[in-house]
């Protein structure tokens, strides 16, 4: 099959519906199919110059962007007249509400073309730029209605997407609705020997690991907080916050300056260097104000971490307390802080999260998760 990805962001970008597309890509590519990814020549900080390129045998297409309407979205017209030249067996789109997702959903339908889209759970009243709020409650019941409308199926990576694709999308949706988690590398069941990430920083302790977007709606600056409070009073243990700068990076920075044992790294981009991270950490915090299912929470399972998360959106469908951590809710400091210092008090509670977190990241293998989307695109395909 010749298949083509749309997504807003691809490589060298660092962004969680990125890394779905290309795990996705990589494995379609191994089982002989042609991938054409489209994207914004965008990269969340400077204008990409090379517009055309293959990576690792994956035709990538940056569409040129004309406008970026909030930090996380661009209007990329471009693909809807490239789609229109190319032909594909199945096109499928990332990412609801985007003005590339409705492109594509109309180049697939005047092509006779299968359109698949996979939602990635927008969803919610989070915390957003105005500019971002005015465009959600302009495009989702238009353009993003339209765009479910036109997909022969959409893939939802929680069920707790599934209400809303059923008021954007009607009962017509729902029915054609499946849920397809996202997924997480073998490389991160596999035991990184030795691990020196403790050495290299000077670390003989237990340790809290961020590993995330520095974004308003993930919460590190709350995190912060907490850290600074517990550091003073335990030597025993540090905090590692580490990803790229949307916007807080310098308010935790300013949080904990001065404040031993609080560690702000910057972005790794080697998987296995990202794998012996969650591997020398103790306890993995998300203590974010929304979520779909983020690709960090599946990875620390894998990584036999215990988790204190904020039981937002589609969290709680994929985590239980106190099978695999603790729910806190958004914003409670001294929750949270009790929480991380239970389970690093506590060898037997943390075990048996380790131990039931191992199991279940078992069942999100790309690999399942891939084959499941092969299928999918294999019966479309017939039809076409």
């Amino acid at each position: 099959m010749k298949i083509a990805y749309i997504c807003p962001f691809y490589d060298p970008a660092i962004c969680g519906v990125k890394q779905v597309v290309k795990e996705l890509s990589s494995r379609m590519i191994k089982e002989q199919h042609e991938v054409h990814v489209f994207t914004s020549d965008w990269d969340k900080y400077k204008r990409v110059k090379k517009k055309e390129e293959v990576i690792d045998g994956v035709s990538v297409h940056r569409c040129f962007h004309i406008v970026r309407v909030a930090n996380f979205a661009s209007i990329w017209p471009s693909v809807f007249f490239k789609l229109l030249k190319m032909d594909f067996d199945i096109i499928h789109s990332h990412l609801f509400g985007h003005a590339h997702t409705f492109f594509s959903a109309l180049a697939a339908k005047i092509k006779g073309v299968p359109h698949i889209h996979t939602t990635h759970c927008p969803w919610s009243d989070a915390k957003r730029s105005v500019m971002g709020g005015f465009l959600m409650r302009l495009t989702y019941p238009t353009f993003g209605r339209l765009s479910l409308k036109w997909s022969d199926y959409i893939i939802a990576i929680t069920p707790w997407e599934i209400g809303f694709i059923k008021k954007y999308g009607g009962k017509r949706a729902e029915n054609k609705t499946l849920t397809i988690p996202n997924g997480m590398d073998k490389l991160f069941f596999e035991k990184i020997k030795p691990n020196l990430f403790k050495k290299r920083y000077g670390l003989n302790k237990k340790i809290v690991l961020f590993l995330g977007r520095f974004n308003p709606t993930k919460g590190a600056e709350k995190l912060a907080l907490v850290a600074k409070d517990i550091v003073k009073k335990r030597k025993d243990i540090a905090f590692i916050f580490l990803g790229p700068d949307e916007g807080t990076k310098e308010e935790v920075r300013r949080i904990v300056k001065n404040v031993e044992r609080v560690h702000i790294l910057e972005p790794v981009r080697d998987r296995e260097k990202i794998v012996e991270v969650y591997q020398a950490a103790d306890v993995y915090a998300l203590p974010s104000y929304r979520e779909g299912l983020p690709l960090t929470l599946i990875e620390s399972f894998a990584s036999g971490l215990p988790v204190v998360a904020s039981p937002v959106n589609g969290v709680p469908y994929e985590m239980k307390d106190p099978e695999n951590g603790y729910f806190v809710e958004y914003g409670d400091l001294k929750g949270l802080k009790e929480a991380i210092v239970k389970i690093l008090d506590n060898k037997d509670i943390a075990l048996k999260m380790k131990k039931n977190n191992l199991k279940k990241a078992k069942t999100y293998d790309w690999d399942l998760i891939s084959k499941k989307t092969e299928n999918l695109y294999k019966t479309f395909s017939r039809r076409h």
